[in-house]
């Protein structure tokens, strides 16, 4: 008798490679999702920054934080905006970085309308900066430097 070579792959086989392929995508694509909204949420430090360095530098010069973004020497809270951030509010040593989903901005519909909120500290002539989340932003968003 011949003896007949088998050709292709089980139904079995293919099963088990779908699978697998399954399981992976339900572990990456959750990860994948939180490291898109942690790089938006990044956005919004990129764009404080320079209302950080206005602050500290009104700070130096009068020795007390400005009471809103025109005292600063800064353009108002809406035009500082990006993809994701609708506007970064800087009053009293508190910038508020807001994000948003409506048109132009696109942030994750699970960081739309919460805020991040950075402020300032003044100690011995230098300013030091916290971060936290405002009402509802997970924790699990917020980079490694915030509190």
């Amino acid at each position: 008798m011949k003896k007949q070579l088998q050709q292709g792959f089980t139904l079995i086989e293919l099963m088990i490679v779908v699978a697998i392929i399954g399981i992976l995508a339900a572990i990456a694509i959750p990860a994948y999702q939180n490291y898109t909204i942690r790089a938006q949420v990044s956005e919004g430090l990129s764009l404080a920054d320079g209302a950080k360095t206005a602050l500290a530098e009104f700070y130096t010069n009068y020795g007390h934080f400005p009471a809103n973004n025109g005292s600063a020497g800064l353009a108002a809270a809406a035009s500082i905006n990006g993809n994701y951030v609708s506007q970064v509010d800087a009053s009293n040593g508190v910038i508020t970085i807001t994000y948003s989903d409506t048109s132009p901005q696109r942030a994750n519909s699970a960081i739309n309308s919460d805020t991040l909120l950075l402020s300032a500290i003044a100690q011995q002539g230098s300013i030091k900066w916290t971060c936290k989340g405002g009402t509802n932003m997970n924790a699990s968003y917020l980079p490694s430097s915030c509190t």
